[in-house]
């Protein structure tokens, strides 16, 4: 294991010991999986809760293999849960109940503090399409407003099929 890669897995059990103290943590998006809501760049503002302080619709951060993962949580199941980024085609594989480091509270975007409102539904329209369609993807990336559109919020996602006959849907 490099430098880098240590550095990077002491950088993340840090910040998980932080949100596990009941603290908040602020992190820098990288990705495009929950486009549109978040975006590369944007820095979200996590404050600490378990499974049971956090609802379907809601963002959460989990730790997964020395990463983190800011997706929508999903539904809640034995002994875990499944989250989705807005625009992925799939759920990711299922976390363990103490993977849940907290959720999003905030996002800090262009020097303006947007207050997380709960799930806009056309949000999950635009990340749907995003997932399919690399140019949509590339036009919300470059034309999108830096402050979101108000949202109708507390809608929460539409249920996922699962195969998984232990997870309550949404």
């Amino acid at each position: 294991m490099g430098a880098t890669a240590s550095c990077g897995h002491q950088r993340e059990a840090l910040a998980a010991e932080v949100l596990r103290q009941g603290r908040k943590l602020r992190v820098r998006v990288r990705g495009a999986s929950m486009l549109p809501m978040l975006r590369p760049g944007d820095i979200a503002e996590i404050e600490a809760c378990s499974l049971r302080d956090a609802a379907p619709g809601d963002i959460v951060l989990a730790l997964r293999d020395s990463r983190f993962f800011l997706h929508r949580l999903v539904a809640s199941c034995d002994g875990g849960f499944l989250a989705r980024g807005d625009s992925m085609p799939v759920a990711d594989p299922r976390y363990s109940a103490n993977a849940l480091l907290g959720k999003l509270a905030r996002i800090h975007r262009a020097g303006k503090v947007i207050e997380t409102l709960g799930l806009d539904p056309w949000s999950r329209v635009v990340g749907k399409i995003c997932c399919y369609s690399g140019l949509a993807r590339q036009i919300v990336l470059r034309h999108a407003d830096p402050t979101p559109a108000p949202g109708m919020g507390g809608v929460p996602p539409a249920p996922l099929p699962s195969d998984d006959g232990d997870c309550e849907g949404v």
